[in-house]
């Protein structure tokens, strides 16, 4: 039974039934950066998804399954256990994604060869967002939601992209994730390092680098071209270009020394 449980929809649906839907807000707002990003890496990766299997009407939050084999049966232990699930804790899109999740991975378990193979993992991100504060909503005007960040996803074709809005791992989407209002600046090269400027409840602002202990250290205020800082070197950039900076230090020469 523990083997079955490890596998395919069964996995999926575990880990699923271990996040913490009802979650304090705070959990939201403490994650408000990375959870924003993770949804946006999820809708270049389903824009992608969607247009490999005709299906741009039916974009972003769709069980892809439907398809890619739409003929796909879950075993009946699965099924039951995937049907009171959603129907005691799930609604709306994330009803459906979730859906979608658990049967994909059970379509890999029964047929690997089903799907194309150079997509990207589709529901990985979005699960990560669940993880990382619950669910999401759309609004009336078809904005999303997530709990301290709202924003409209715009079109499928804005994220038929190759290039990755943000990883999914998990010391990235740490580092970005902190209280208050929050800039980024990186120099016009782009390889590092990242600072970033915090606006605090109360107005205080504080200024931070990340540096080569691959940690948050605070430093002095941020001369930037914004300002107009004679020979500023930093400019304001995305949180996105922020996390690649942050995730190539995490990978570089000096963070397997310090691992080693």
């Amino acid at each position: 039974m523990d083997d079955v449980a490890n596998q395919g929809g069964f996995r999926v649906l575990n880990r699923l039934r271990r996040i913490e839907w009802d979650a304090d807000w705070d959990d939201a707002y403490s994650h408000v950066i990375s959870r924003q990003l993770l949804m946006r890496e999820y809708l270049r990766r389903s824009a992608l998804w969607a247009e490999a299997y005709s299906a741009e009407e039916a974009w972003p939050f769709f069980d892809i399954t439907n398809y890619v084999a739409p003929e796909l049966s879950l075993p009946k232990s699965l099924s039951l256990d995937l049907n009171e699930f959603l129907r005691t804790r799930m609604t709306g899109l994330v009803k459906t994604t979730c859906a979608g999740a658990v049967r994909l991975a059970e379509l890999r378990t029964q047929n690997p060869a089903a799907e194309k193979p150079s997509l990207p993992e589709l529901y990985e991100p979005l699960l990560v967002m669940y993880e990382r504060g619950g669910d999401f909503m759309r609004d009336n005007s078809g904005a999303l939601d997530l709990t301290g960040v709202s924003f409209r996803p715009g079109t499928m074709r804005d994220y038929l992209g190759d290039t990755p809005i943000v990883t999914v791992r998990a010391s990235v989407l740490d580092a970005l994730d902190t209280e208050g209002r929050v800039t980024f600046f990186a120099k016009d090269a782009g390889d590092g390092p990242v600072l970033r400027c915090r606006l605090l409840p109360g107005g205080e602002e504080r200024y931070e680098v990340f540096s080569d202990q691959l940690n948050w250290d605070t430093t002095g205020a941020i001369h930037t071209q914004e300002r107009g800082a004679e020979g500023a070197t930093y400019t304001r950039t995305t949180p996105s270009e922020a996390a690649r900076i942050i995730e190539a230090m995490m990978s570089g020469p000096s963070a397997k020394q310090r691992e080693g």
